[in-house]
């Protein structure tokens, strides 16, 4: 269809009552227009109000002259950005409207032609969205963010290019390009550059590809970088930061396994993206009681070695662990390649902890820190998760606390660390945040719940290396850390 031909929003089949109504919405300062799911009345969805009804407005021709237009009539300064495609998530009920085609010189959406009321080829996953400079949070977000991550200084890059945010491809993505977004975003020091789409696939253009910075630069915009939009990439390739003030530790992934409890078996690490059993070259009981502690089973016992508890199904980690015993983490112990060589199969180390209670024992997986991921508890020998129901910081204070992991960040829900699998150990978990362990906290019983994995419940934690402090950021609050 030609957009020329479409009628005007102030036709009379279509109008809009923006022009025959005296009476102004009280839920928006615009009229029958409104942004909802963003951080302010000034970014989010786009709502139109119709027959007493708020609806959506389709993504098709959807772009700059109808966000300049939203913008001004709400009162929001300029349009910073549009974006097709639910990034303020999907809306529900009617789609009000298809097809506009402004200008961009419009006093209001009604001046804009458009197909009549309803009429549409839509889903709700094309729900168009607007960011207005008039937000100040936005406009303090600059032209570079970190989404989909624990907090503002963590999470997928998006840069704002030609009205739109967009990703970076990981191709040639290192610790000294993440270095820079680190510092332009004031969130410390770089502790990792993540690929692959850690945090998650974007959805809208892929802006840069190749960036190569020198670690000098002020901006991510000064390093060196294929042209906008030039790239041969996928959103599977969606570059990440870590930075420290993030709060999220990156220390090595830790279990014990093929033991008869999760607090005894064989020591193996992330290694390459898979576990790696550790040789027990030089294994004691020093080495044993970090391992305890970090994974909060309680006392070192005993280190059974010449593969106790079987040999480990594929590589072994190729450095030696000396640790002096008061560490936190293993990957705070020296380590150093080990002057033999390989460790071969019939070596790998183990260690039997005092282990905790029925159902005190929780840790947190799915994120390469054992201060941070998806809320996992044990009870009646199974690993369960935690549904999301009620979860939020008194809650994490209580898992950080219990693992000696500091000081609760945020207490993400909606499986942001993945989905678990298995039963569902907790639903409505309700701590005060004095508790000792999740355990104690009040709840529904034991695998009672009306969840499902798409719920469970994750934490961040400080791991207890900073000092909080808040500041905004989207519209709301964002608790980022200060190493100590």
């Amino acid at each position: 269809m030609d957009p020329k031909a479409l009628p005007t929003l102030d036709g009379e089949a279509t109008s809009l009552l923006l022009a025959t109504c005296t009476k102004t919405s009280a839920e928006s300062p615009g009229g029958f227009l409104r942004l909802v799911g963003g951080p302010s009345r000034c970014a989010g969805r786009v709502e139109v109000l119709h027959n007493g009804t708020w609806g959506t407005v389709c993504d098709d021709g959807w772009g700059s002259p109808e966000g300049r237009v939203v913008c001004r009539q709400l009162g929001c300064g300029t349009v910073l950005s549009v974006a097709p495609g639910v990034r303020y998530g999907e809306g529900t009920g009617q789609i009000w409207l298809d097809e506009v085609n402004c200008t961009g010189e419009e006093r209001n959406l009604s001046e804009c032609r458009a197909r009549p009321w309803g009429e549409h080829n839509c889903y709700h996953v094309e729900d168009a969205s607007v960011e207005c400079s008039g937000n100040s949070s936005i406009t303090a977000l600059g032209t570079l963010q970190l989404l989909n991550g624990p907090n503002c200084c963590a999470g997928r890059v998006e840069v704002l290019h030609n009205h739109m945010w967009g990703t970076v491809c990981d191709d040639g993505w290192d610790l000294v390009d993440a270095a820079v977004v680190c510092r332009q975003l004031g969130c410390g020091t770089a502790l990792s550059a993540t690929s692959g789409a850690r945090f998650g696939r974007g959805h809208d253009p892929i802006w840069l590809d190749e960036v190569n910075c020198a670690g000098t630069e002020d901006t991510l915009f000064n390093c060196q970088a294929r042209a906008w939009g030039d790239n041969n990439c996928f959103h599977g390739e969606d570059a990440g930061v870590i930075c420290s003030a993030s709060g999220v530790s990156t220390a090595t992934e830790l279990r014990l396994a093929n033991g008869s409890t999760p607090c005894e078996g064989r020591v193996e690490v992330i290694h390459n993206g898979t576990w790696a059993a550790l040789c027990d070259e030089g294994w004691g009981l020093s080495e044993a009681r970090v391992v305890c502690r970090q994974l909060g089973c309680g006392r070192a016992l005993s280190v059974p070695d010449k593969s106790h508890f079987g040999q480990g199904p594929g590589q072994t980690w190729p450095n030696s662990v000396n640790c002096v015993g008061m560490e936190t983490a293993l990957s705070a112990c020296k380590t150093k390649p080990r002057g033999n060589g390989t460790c071969h199969h019939g070596r790998e180390a183990g260690v039997v902890c005092t282990g905790n209670s029925e159902g005190d024992q929780v840790r947190l997986v799915n994120y390469g820190s054992r201060c941070a991921g998806r809320v996992e508890i044990f009870h009646n020998k199974k690993w369960g998760t935690v549904c999301d129901d009620n979860w939020d910081l008194l809650d994490a204070e209580v898992v950080c606390r219990q693992l000696d992991c500091g000081q609760a960040l945020s207490a993400p829900g909606g499986a942001q660390f993945g989905r678990g699998d298995g039963i569902i150990w907790m639903d409505e978990t309700n701590c005060t945040g004095m508790e000792n362990t999740l355990s104690d906290c009040l709840g529904r019983p034991w695998g009672i719940n009306n969840c499902y994995h798409g719920e469970d419940a994750g934490v961040v934690c400080s791991g207890d290396k900073c000092s909080l402090h808040t500041r905004r950021w989207g519209g709301g609050l964002c608790r980022v850390c200060t190493p100590r």
